[in-house]
């Protein structure tokens, strides 16, 4: 009965995975679109944080797992409840005839001397552009992108950051925090650190850029991950407060960084007639990204050891910056017809 309800909750968590960004960028004001997508990566991290609560309250009631599973229902409820009244996508109205209500919708988002224009962009656009299809996703005008974003949604992960959501308690138990309550309170400062971080990427990503914080939040991970690596080799109330430090800062580093800011490009640099397919390929990497390292980092931590473990993830930090510096465009400022035609 778990591994089924497993299965439905992934297929949920896999569909909202892509139409929740996807559906912000389409819906957000070209000067904000960065900011209300990163709200999304913000909403993860309020969910995290609540859950790792929620694993202290019943940490020592018998069966208190049931409790930690079916309090989930309520995020999903909340979830649901929000999208009922939710207008439609206009890009999808435009895609499907209705330019009517697409005009509507856009009159409920932006300024009103914008209105005809953006919609005019969008039947440009969508009027040049044949349906796409899966096979579209190879077309060498789109070949470059595709790479983009599915690179990103794999580093994402590969970078380590769900093994420290996962196995943030396994990870202070092995640093000497032994205390299961002791450990689990240190997770919960972990979860506050990525809550309120991500707060930065809301405030600046439509500032500064996309590739600025990605290289700075890289640039940190890849430096906090080399200490909590080095923390491991020593013993002591040093080594403990230096690898909950260091994981503190991975994670702020990550939160406004790679953990909103990749929703936002895989959400934006893909052309209207394969923007579902092209996300949907993305995040499937990210989630079969996500499964291997959850897979793999224990296996890691007993033949590696600690701190090679986490020095590898510094690597992945490293070669990313690299990536994000010579391929990844920046798309500050652009709507989604402009960021269409200048990566063709």
């Amino acid at each position: 009965v778990l591994i089924g309800a497993r299965v439905v909750v992934g297929l949920g968590i896999g569909l909202t995975s892509v139409a929740v960004p996807m559906y912000i960028s389409e819906t957000s004001p070209p000067a904000r679109r960065g900011a209300l997508v990163s709200l999304y990566q913000f909403a993860i991290t309020i969910g995290i944080l609540v859950a790792t609560l929620v694993d202290e309250a019943f940490v020592d009631v018998s069966d208190g797992w049931r409790w930690d599973l079916g309090l989930a229902v309520v995020a999903a409820g909340v979830l649901a409840l929000g999208m009922a009244g939710a207008p439609e996508s206009p890009r999808y109205l435009v895609e499907h005839g209705m330019s009517e209500r697409a005009r509507g919708v856009l009159a409920g988002l932006l300024p009103a001397d914008e209105v005809d224009g953006t919609l005019r962009d969008i039947q440009t656009q969508i009027s040049t552009e044949s349906r796409g299809s899966w096979r579209d996703l190879l077309a060498p005008s789109l070949r470059a992108m595709l790479i983009v974003g599915v690179v990103m949604a794999a580093v994402q992960q590969f970078t380590g950051i769900n093994t420290v959501i996962y196995y943030d308690v396994d990870i202070f138990e092995r640093a000497g925090i032994v205390d299961a309550s002791g450990a689990i309170w240190a997770a919960v400062a972990v979860a506050l650190a990525n809550v309120f971080s991500t707060l930065i990427a809301i405030r600046y990503v439509d500032r500064l850029g996309r590739r600025p914080l990605l290289m700075l939040g890289l640039g940190g991970m890849a430096i906090s991950l080399v200490v909590l690596g080095g923390a491991f080799l020593f013993e002591g109330d040093v080594a403990s407060t230096l690898s909950i430090v260091s994981l503190m800062a991975y994670v702020i580093c990550f939160a406004f960084s790679l953990g909103p800011i990749v929703w936002v490009l895989i959400s934006e640099i893909y052309p209207q007639a394969v923007r579902g397919q092209a996300m949907s390929f993305a995040t499937m990497v990210n989630w079969a990204s996500n499964l291997l390292v959850a897979l793999t980092f224990l296996t890691l931590l007993d033949t590696l050891g600690e701190s090679a473990t986490f020095w590898l993830y510094a690597g992945i930090c490293v070669l990313a910056i690299v990536f994000v510096y010579t391929k990844v465009p920046e798309t500050k400022g652009k709507t989604l017809e402009q960021i269409a035609a200048d990566t063709a």
